[in-house]
């Protein structure tokens, strides 16, 4: 229930979310809790993280206790400043007076300044709409897998401040409903302006054994090198209340894009609960070119809007594909490509700001090189023009900070080797797979595809393990070494299954077209190339089970090499 106040004889209620419970969070010995704001700070070395309805809640929340935390200590301002942070346990004992200063912009049913929503919001009909505008687990037509099913017809206060948060993170884009005062609504209607800000990103942030850690890890420097964060940047509860409408404006740093106003909302509410919603554009955003203010995504150089531009290099974020773990894109987050020497082509690729101001906390010696963290990826991938969520990514790769070190990267070009040492593994199964089907006669894409999936589903964990021990030696080469066997010997398993499973009709095989000609195709012959691959990319197991000149053999003309 919330508070409420007595004001000239009316009830006036209240959800003050500097003190009442509303962030999910996860405890140390595995139990889970609602915490306030002020508690989360306070309680923060005894936390493990935030637990949010969605992944995408879980990111969204942290960037607003992450832009509390800079704007509540100033800072940090550099490298120095933070590891006083990181070396005091009461670092965020200022949040509490903050917070208090500031409790008037955080109530989430104020009727003046109502916490991320503009007071009085209104359709010219006045209408009141579905929750299910900001709840984004209730599918558009999909009610098959949801717990709210068909409707969310009443929120919780504390669920609907999380609903909130998430909407100006992550809502959907699409044509909305136009309300009063706002300029750019056409017949009652506003076209579409683009998903929420985070909805743009890869998202990637650092975790920690603890909340506390976590966020002090992603604390990024006001001098950290192509960040830019200017001195008047503040979050949203620092500026002036948004009305109807939106306006264009560049974003003035970390605190100003993680509380960043891409909606505006109004909630519709009684004493036992939120029950309506209005909500329409607010302050739009272009995601090119913001490298140098948003850390937490990873960026790709675009050819297209080069051209379009006439400009380079531009860069857009690097989203995450469902269809990929995080293991197998660990090149993006821990390789440097922006260090290149001077007047060469402009990086393709640029890891997250996050990583590089981890990368400089290691450099100069404030975290140790054995420190163990996880890379944290959260993202939303949009389908029919960005008007709904189809898939949500939420994964994260183990790994310690010695991986990050700008002075010694044979740690980072091991691990990163390593990947490439299961993608060779994994295109060589996938081979074995099309040969076998080839040798029986029988259709070729899905038993490659299948081949594939299951060998990168068998090296997923051992990877992990594998990766976050690296650190443990002084000899990187020496533990990838020991991977490639590893590798060898769990994919050769997997092939060895593969030839058994072929059955009478690729045993017996038949005559195919190779390059030089035509060969007697059969299982026997599919499994010899398939050790010669392995050998000539991994080397030769400790137990060598494969002729001495298997890695002569010819290769199918007609194997096609899938992108790992």
């Amino acid at each position: 229930m919330p508070e409420t106040d007595q004001n000239n004889g009316d009830r006036v209620l209240s959800f003050d979310l500097t003190v009442r419970p509303w962030i999910p969070v996860l405890r140390r010995d595995g139990s889970q809790d609602e915490l306030s704001l002020r508690q989360v700070f306070e309680q923060a070395h005894d936390l493990r993280r935030i637990v949010g309805d969605l992944p995408t809640q879980e990111f969204a929340l942290v960037r607003l206790l992450l832009a509390v935390a800079h704007d509540a200590l100033g800072g940090p301002q550099d490298a120095d400043a933070w590891a006083e942070l990181w070396a005091d346990e009461n670092c965020f004992a200022p949040v509490g007076v903050y917070l208090e200063a500031h409790r008037g912009r955080f109530d989430l049913l104020d009727a003046k300044t109502p916490f991320f929503q503009t007071a009085g919001l209104c359709t010219a009909k006045d209408e009141v709409f579905s929750l299910n505008r900001i709840v984004a687990d209730v599918p558009n037509g999909e009610p098959f897998f949801t717990a709210r099913m068909p409707t969310v017809e009443r929120l919780t206060f504390a669920e609907a401040a999380r609903w909130v948060v998430h909407a100006h993170a992550y809502d959907t884009s699409g044509i909305k409903t136009g309300v009063e005062g706002d300029k750019r609504a056409k017949g009652g209607k506003v076209y579409p302006l683009g998903v929420g800000w985070a909805g743009n990103l890869g998202g990637v942030f650092v975790e920690g054994r603890t909340l506390h850690e976590t966020l002090l890890l992603n604390l990024v420097a006001a001098d950290t090198s192509n960040l830019e964060i200017d001195e008047a940047d503040a979050p949203a509860w620092r500026r002036e209340p948004c009305g109807p409408g939106g306006a264009e404006r560049a974003p003035t740093g970390v605190r100003d894009l993680y509380t960043w106003q891409t909606r505006r909302l109004r909630l519709h509410f009684d004493e036992t609960g939120v029950h309506g919603v209005v909500l329409g554009y607010g302050d739009p955003l272009t995601a090119r070119d913001r490298q140098h203010r948003e850390p937490m995504t990873a960026w790709r150089r675009s050819k297209p809007q080069e051209a379009k531009l006439r400009k380079s290099p531009v860069y857009l974020p690097r989203e995450h594909s469902p269809e990929r773990s995080a293991w197998r894109g660990l090149g993006a987050l821990i390789a440097n490509e922006a260090v290149r020497a001077q007047g060469a082509e402009p990086a393709d690729y640029l890891r997250p700001g996050i990583l590089e101001w981890v990368a400089r906390l290691v450099t100069e010696g404030e975290l140790e090189r054995g420190f163990l963290v996880r890379a944290r990826i959260i993202g939303a991938r949009y389908g029919t023009q960005q008007s709904v969520i189809d898939e949500i990514v939420d994964d994260h790769v183990a790994m310690a900070v010695v991986l990050l070190h700008e002075q010694d990267r044979r740690y980072a070009e091991q691990a990163v080797a390593a990947v490439g040492d299961a993608d060779l593994a994994v295109n060589a199964v996938g081979d074995l797979a099309t040969n076998l089907a080839r040798a029986a006669g029988t259709e070729m894409d899905g038993p490659r595809s299948s081949a594939r999936d299951l060998a990168y589903g068998l090296l997923e964990a051992p990877y992990r393990t594998w990766l976050a021990h690296l650190a443990d030696t002084d000899d990187p080469y020496a533990q990838r070494a020991d991977w490639q066997q590893q590798v060898y010997k769990i994919v050769g398993g997997l092939g060895d299954r593969l030839m058994t499973a072929a059955g009478d009709a690729a045993w017996q095989g038949r005559i195919v077209q190779l390059k030089h000609g035509t060969e007697w195709l059969n299982s026997a012959l599919a499994g010899k190339w398939f050790r010669a691959a392995l050998y000539k990319g991994l080397g030769r197991p400790d137990s060598p089970d494969m002729p001495p000149d298997a890695d002569a053999s010819p290769a199918l003309e007609t194997t096609v090499k899938a992108p790992a």
